[in-house]
């Protein structure tokens, strides 16, 4: 989707996401996500995720988790915030996409357009794109 709007996605360089510019992206993992059995067994299978991704995240990128994203038909899912820009609901992933989720976020976290750059984001996060949500104070009557 990225790909082709009209905003531009440039490239970041992820070597470089410091402290500051890391503290206003936050992960938002679904922990009541079921895998795709549907198994209602706990723990979850979005807890699993919500847990690879503070693993990944090494203390580097905020870790939240919510209760349902209302995304189940995309089963475990995700969604990438940063203050005052486009905000990503991804769908379609599993228990060991935490490390994909980090490099997202700290691609964001450098971008300058306040869009996650298409190139070098995982495939995980391109294949799994559910919607791409624009800031207040973007939008038109």
């Amino acid at each position: 989707m990225d790909q082709n709007s009209s905003f531009s996605a440039g490239t970041a360089d992820v070597s470089s996401a410091d402290g500051d510019a890391l503290s206003g992206v936050t992960v938002i993992v679904c922990a009541s996500c079921r895998d795709e059995t549907g198994s209602d067994a706990h723990p979850r299978a979005g807890e699993s995720l919500a847990e690879d991704t503070r693993r990944a995240a090494a203390g580097d990128v905020r870790v939240r988790t919510a209760e349902c994203l209302g995304n189940c038909k995309r089963r475990l899912s995700a969604a990438i915030l940063r203050d005052g820009c486009w905000s990503y609901v991804f769908g379609d992933l599993t228990t060991n996409s935490g490390a994909d989720l980090v490099t997202g976020a700290k691609l964001f976290a450098t971008s300058t357009d306040g869009l996650i750059p298409w190139r070098g984001r995982p495939d995980s996060l391109k294949r799994g794109l559910v919607a791409r949500i624009p800031p207040l104070d973007m939008l038109k009557d």
